[in-house]
């Protein structure tokens, strides 16, 4: 991470140790350390157990922030931040579950809702719109309308419109409360321009990320990274219509804009948060298989597509009923119980 100062780096290297100390105990604890021995449980047919007992201590650890959160009883908003495909929104709504579990009112808001209106919205070095940019915010507006909710003031929230390109307000309103805590997830949440106004103590920051390999086997693993596309091919494929080649030809700008705008700020995080599970692309892989098959071989894609085929054939498929309706991999493929 040379994009990161000494201190900073130095913080970030002790909150991985952080999420590598809780992975190494979810191995330990489910008797898997790599895919093919995750493999031997799906054809002994104790795969469910493993994913069971994964999902109960994904659970505690969002409780724990949670608890965390209520604790320091001076937290007016939690920011969640993360690159593409990391599960932040059911991140945040599993994490508000929790919040009111611990007695606290957490109230969303989305930073899509304080965009600028579509003529303002800063342009690439290309002359297009480039809506990764945090100008393509209203800092000004979101600041002013935060710094009222944590006065006990209310507001009038808005509404993007992303067909028209301008922001309209609907008679909805908000009044934060002494234990009303705003939740704001976004690719720029843990930018400090994003949040200004408040007080440092009134801020718990999050960073949700897919933050560890998979490995296959002793040798080999699944990079984080790509684990973070297959789930955009999928939910790029089911919600948006488009074909896995296009994911793929977009992946590297997506990968810029994340090395300018989401992972200089990771050091400012209270907490990491690993999203990912080991056994995803098992699940995944019987909807994932025909969308990257029908990547032709003229194509430039064709190669990243034949890399991607080939960490599925390390998985044994298993069926996505065997996933909980609450689980962040829902985000991906669908069958949730949360509303987006």
């Amino acid at each position: 991470m040379n994009h990161l100062g000494n201190t900073t780096a130095e913080r970030v290297e002790a909150m991985m140790s952080d999420v590598k100390a809780w992975s190494r105990r979810l191995a330990q604890v489910c008797g898997v350390k790599t895919i093919e021995d995750f493999n031997r449980r799906v054809e002994d047919g104790t795969a469910a157990d493993v994913i069971h007992v994964t999902e109960v201590l994904q659970a505690r650890r969002i409780a724990a922030m949670a608890d965390e959160i209520a604790q320091r009883g001076t937290v007016r908003t939690v920011l969640i931040a993360g690159p593409s495909s990391s599960g932040k929104t059911t991140f945040s709504k599993r994490l508000s579950i929790q919040l009111m579990a611990a007695g606290l009112k957490p109230v969303q808001l989305s930073t899509d809702d304080y965009f600028v209106n579509r003529e303002q919205t800063p342009k690439d070095e290309n002359g297009k719109y480039d809506f990764e940019s945090l100008y393509a915010v209203d800092l000004d507006f979101l600041n002013d309308q935060l710094a009222q909710l944590t006065a006990g003031k209310q507001v009038e929230l808005p509404r993007f419109n992303f067909e028209t390109g301008l922001r309209e307000f609907r008679g909805d309103t908000l009044t934060a409360d002494h234990d009303t805590v705003i939740v704001i997830e976004g690719i720029h949440a843990l930018n400090p321009l994003l949040t200004k106004c408040l007080r440092e103590e009134a801020k718990y920051r999050i960073f949700c990320s897919v933050l560890s390999d998979v490995p296959l086997d002793g040798e080999h693993v699944v990079p984080a990274k790509d684990v973070r596309l297959l789930r955009r091919i999928l939910r790029d494929s089911q919600y948006r219509g488009y074909p896995a080649e296009e994911t793929i030809r977009r992946w590297p700008s997506v990968g810029r804009g994340e090395e300018k705008w989401i992972f200089p700020f990771m050091g400012e995080a209270d907490t990491l948060f690993d999203s990912s599970f080991f056994y995803e692309l098992a699940v995944m892989k019987g909807k994932l298989r025909p969308r990257l098959e029908g990547v032709g071989k003229d194509l430039p894609e064709y190669d990243k597509a034949q890399q991607l085929l080939t960490y599925l054939d390390g998985f044994t498929s298993i069926p996505d009923k065997a996933i909980p309706p609450t689980s962040l991999l829902r985000e991906f493929f669908g069958g949730s119980s949360y509303k987006y």
